[in-house]
């Protein structure tokens, strides 16, 4: 996989030397902090630490992984929200709880449209539906039939109410008719973790942090969102293909800034982050993982935020889910 970043021309390519060069000189040896909103494990963290050394590289200054998880992711982006405009704190995160927090909370705590600067979308990768081995289905039919039988013996596992994940189950399992037990954890691979256990029975979450545990056979994988299968499970379907909705979620992964850190840093963080997405060994991880960059800057990654806030938004409301 070959990935230009849009806005990382070649031109732009050539003088990175350059504007690194100057974001290492004005942040004067200071620690580049990635505050990733999750605990260690998921699919944030595994972008933030697969990047780190090549930013710190390319940046000419340290670069930390700090976790911040609690509510959801939310915990983390308000610290950075909340942080000095200065270049020395950003965001690593699945931009999928900035869409929905607004949404959820009528007195959140910091506003993800005017308190954070977007930098850019880093990755996409499709989520998975799996479930236990011990679960009596192979395929997408047979876990609907199972559901709808046995409505209470199926827990599944998300990492927080409201999360994208979260409601990209809802949706289907309504679409199925039934419901199942929801079982809220503090992170992605808890969740994980939880259907390897039978704990629950049931995960939607990134390929990123789920396909190994497909791969070696810990959980059993039913289908995939995105707009294609994935080569490793290339016998396990689309949502599109069973005609469930939500067939394009996934877990991104995005940079963001606090508000008013000024363009140029904003400019010169993101295209060492894209830069460093490029490394072959990086795409060839990302690759393994069913995941593909989406280095396209800051202007797309606002675009995407404002449309994805009104699809979720309207998600939440339609379903009368508050957090407060």
């Amino acid at each position: 996989m070959t990935v230009t970043p849009k806005g990382l021309t070649r031109r732009a390519a050539l003088a990175l030397p350059a504007i690194v060069a100057a974001a290492g000189a004005s942040a004067q040896g200071r620690t580049l902090r990635v505050v990733v909103p999750f605990p260690p494990g998921g699919t944030s963290d595994l972008i933030a630490r697969l990047v780190q050394n090549d930013v710190q590289r390319l940046l000419g200054q340290p670069v930390v992984v700090d976790n911040r998880g609690g509510a959801a992711g939310n915990l983390g982006a308000d610290h950075v929200a909340k942080s000095a405009p200065d270049g020395a704190t950003v965001l690593l995160t699945d931009p999928g709880i900035l869409t929905t927090a607004p949404a959820l909370f009528s007195r959140l705590t910091y506003n993800p449209a005017t308190d954070l600067a977007p930098v850019t979308m880093l990755i996409y990768a499709p989520y998975i539906m799996a479930v236990h081995p011990s679960v009596p289905a192979n395929n997408a039919a047979e876990l609907v039939a199972y559901a709808r039988a046995n409505p209470t013996k199926i827990n599944f596992a998300h990492s927080g109410v409201g999360a994208v994940n979260h409601l990209t189950a809802l949706v289907v399992v309504q679409h199925w008719g039934t419901e199942v037990t929801e079982v809220f954890y503090r992170g992605g691979m808890q969740g994980i973790q939880a259907a390897i256990a039978n704990e629950s029975q049931m995960v939607v979450n990134g390929a990123t942090a789920t396909l190994p545990f497909v791969k070696d056979g810990k959980l059993r994988a039913i289908a995939v969102t995105g707009p294609r299968r994935l080569p490793d499970i290339p016998d396990v379907p689309t949502f599109a293909e069973l005609g469930w909705p939500a067939a394009e979620s996934g877990i991104w992964q995005g940079l963001l800034a606090p508000a008013g850190t000024p363009a140029p840093t904003v400019d010169s963080i993101y295209q060492a982050f894209a830069a460093a997405l490029k490394e072959p060994a990086t795409q060839a991880r990302l690759n393994t993982l069913g995941a593909e960059v989406r280095a396209e800057g800051p202007e797309s990654f606002r675009a995407w935020l404002a449309r994805e806030t009104e699809l979720w938004g309207g998600v939440i409301r339609a379903r009368g889910i508050k957090l407060d």
